[in-house]
């Protein structure tokens, strides 16, 4: 899909900012509950499902981490670091705390908000609950009023490129030597959904994890792309054909 941007001018009457996320907010879906991350409850358990998988740091400024203790330290850093809000995504399948992600980049007066810091252990990927730990998290942001929910990741990240697209969230280029990162360059792939795309993604992912697109075994029968493709404006260019 060709990327095509319209100036956008159009007047903003009674604007409010929406609300920032705070550590009252808790999300629960049918397969994923996301509760704000605290060391104490969480890290521990978090570290565990992490243990033997140094692969799911490659990508983040942090990490991996030699021990539990080591561990805690950084989710209590993260847990009182005011510019972010942290959750810890606990899987209702398994009865596990396998993942965490992030709003950061809160920016209320611009309507804007970011999701990051996303580190789902292998025990969570490809599920449902994955899915839908992401979408609780748009759901909130564009119920309460935002206008643009984003994406950023290392361009090297094939993963997390495929992970946005697949939700909806339209290719919006590459900042080239954007930061530093573990002693390398790295080059952000940028990725956004705004607030009047909102609904049509939101049927989208109904339609997607409902009971009725799974089989037997638990396959989906519709894959979440197909049924994102139409509401994205643009395509990432280093996914096509893949």
């Amino acid at each position: 899909m060709t990327a095509i941007y319209k100036v956008n001018a159009a007047p903003v009457p009674d604007w409010t900012p929406p609300r920032v996320p705070d550590a009252s907010t808790i999300l629960t879906g049918v397969h994923a509950k996301l509760e704000p991350l605290r060391a104490e409850q969480h890290a521990a358990l978090l570290h565990r499902a992490y243990v033997g998988h140094d692969h799911v740091w490659d990508y983040l400024p942090y990490g991996p981490f030699s021990s539990s203790a080591q561990y805690h330290r950084w989710v209590r850093d993260a847990e009182q670091n005011p510019a972010l809000q942290f959750y810890a995504v606990f899987n209702l399948a398994t009865g596990q705390y396998e993942g965490v992600a992030s709003f950061l980049r809160i920016a209320p007066e611009a309507g804007s908000i970011e999701v990051g810091h996303i580190n789902f252990s292998p025990a969570l990927q490809k599920t449902r609950a994955a899915t839908e730990a992401l979408y609780l998290m748009m759901t909130w942001a564009f119920e309460e009023g935002y206008r643009r929910f984003e994406w950023k990741c290392d361009a090297l990240n094939r993963g997390s490129r495929g992970a946005a697209q697949r939700l909806g969230l339209s290719y919006e280029g590459i900042f080239r030597q954007a930061t530093v990162v573990k002693g390398r360059n790295r080059d952000t792939a940028w990725f956004a959904a705004i607030d009047a795309e909102w609904p049509a993604l939101k049927e989208a992912f109904g339609a997607w994890l409902s009971d009725t697109n799974f089989d037997a075994e638990g396959m989906q029968i519709e894959r979440l792309s197909d049924l994102t493709r139409l509401v994205r404006v643009a395509d990432d260019p280093m996914l096509a054909g893949g």
